[in-house]
Parts: structure tokens; sequence; C-alpha cells
């Protein structure tokens, strides 16, 4: 990936984290984060990865909404950042936060002092 790329997804990223949270689409979550923005090698089509803190069934139909809301998403994303092509936006369900959540207290139950044989 170009550093050009690079930059274009990261100022994308940084768009999108200012609109979708005022979107107004009740299937979309306000516990919502931006995992990650893949930008094609010609800037035609943006792939953004949603994950939900409530689980993945919540990331999935965010996903869908955010889908039904992409035409917006797109005006905005283009009156926002000098592209030389506005993106086509798939969102994509992700499921990180569940997972780095499941860890985290995977890991605070290895911290927690237990019960040791022979005491």
């Amino acid at each position: 990936m170009s550093y050009t790329n690079q930059r274009n997804s990261e100022d994308i990223k940084r768009v999108l984290s200012t609109v979708i949270p005022t979107l107004k689409d009740p299937r979309i979550s306000g516990m919502l984060s931006i995992v990650r923005v893949d930008l094609s090698g010609d800037g035609s089509i943006c792939r953004v990865y949603v994950s939900a803190i409530e689980g993945m069934k919540v990331a999935k139909v965010s996903a869908r909404g955010l889908e039904a809301a992409g035409g917006f998403i797109r005006h905005e994303v283009g009156s926002r950042l000098r592209l030389r092509v506005i993106p086509h936006f798939e969102f994509i369900a992700d499921n990180s936060i569940e997972y780095s959540a499941e860890i985290a207290k995977k890991l605070k139950d290895l911290n927690t002092p237990g019960e040791k044989d022979g005491e």
C-alpha cells in the first residue's frame, strides 16, 4: 500500500468517526467502533471493518444500517476530503472488540489469586 493510499485511508477513518455518530438509523449501534479501513489501489472501493461492544450480531445489524446510509456517507466524505475518486463504501462486521474483551477477561482470571493445591 502506498503512502498516499495509507494517508487517504486514515483520513477516511477520521471522517467516518465523526459522521457515523450523527446517523439517525436505529440499526446503527451507539457503541460502534471502526476497526480498520482498507482502500483499494485505485481508490474506488473502501472496505470499512466495524465492531460493536455488544457483540457480533449487533455489528452485523449496524453494518447493514451503514450500507443503507452509504450514499449519505459517501457525500459527506466527498465534501470533507479532497480525493480524486470518492470511493464506494463496503461495511463489514468484525468481532475484534468482543474477542479482545474475552482475552482481557481470561487474563484477568489468570491474575486473580486462586486456591492452590496442597494448601
